[in-house]
């Protein structure tokens, strides 16, 4: 059990199993009494619990979305906040950062079953690289709004943040950035293939959530 004593590796277990909580599961089920996994797309995340709860409950969709967004992307950033009071390294913090990303998109409550990752990879990103982050967010903001499509607005968002990261910092050691871009990549393979053959659904009259 020595390998388990490591102050980094209990860092990397704590950062997987924080971000493995599936928040907006818990809301929709708790508050929103629905099992949001076999309801809409099936994600865990923000932009499902408001496609879902706006048909059922209306009046809840947009507070429980926004509170999915704001835990999912929190959950990384609160365990990257105890790993730098740690005294933690540079490439321990991104250690943290990848693996709370892996605990949300394949949660340990949910059988490795989660969510896209998108809104946990942005929290951690905002802390590690804010500047490329924020223009990420940028352009996933004006890609919801113009395009109206949460994946596709979700993809080209990360997609600026890699491209800008790389601009901005060509020194860096990019492996976590593009980890953490490959995972959520594979978790939106699904919509990806929809994007490509028309069918990827659209978040109208409403807000485009990660």
């Amino acid at each position: 059990m020595e390998f388990l004593s490591n102050t980094n590796i209990q860092l990397y277990l704590l950062a997987y199993v924080v971000g493995s909580i599936p928040f907006g599961f818990i809301l929709a089920k708790v508050i929103g009494k629905v099992d949001i996994k076999k309801e809409g797309s099936g994600n865990i995340g923000a932009t499902n619990v408001l496609r879902v709860l706006k048909e059922r409950q209306s009046k809840l969709a947009k507070k429980l979305s926004i509170s999915t967004l704001i835990l999912d992307v929190s959950k990384g950033v609160l365990v990257l906040l105890i790993a730098k009071f740690m005294g933690a390294s540079q490439e321990v913090l991104w250690g943290v950062a990848v693996f709370a990303v892996i605990g949300h998109c394949f949660s340990i409550f949910l059988l490795g079953e989660g969510g896209k990752g998108v809104a946990t990879g942005l929290g951690v990103l905002l802390f590690m690289i804010p500047i490329p982050a924020i223009i990420g967010i940028v352009f996933w903001a004006i890609s919801a709004k113009v395009l109206k499509i949460s994946s596709m607005s979700s993809l080209l968002g990360l997609l600026a943040l890699v491209v800008s990261s790389f601009l901005m910092y060509p020194d860096m050691a990019h492996s976590p950035i593009v980890i953490i871009a490959f995972i959520i990549l594979y978790k939106h393979s699904d919509n990806i293939y929809r994007l490509i053959s028309g069918e990827e659904a659209r978040i109208e009259h409403s807000k485009s959530f990660i």
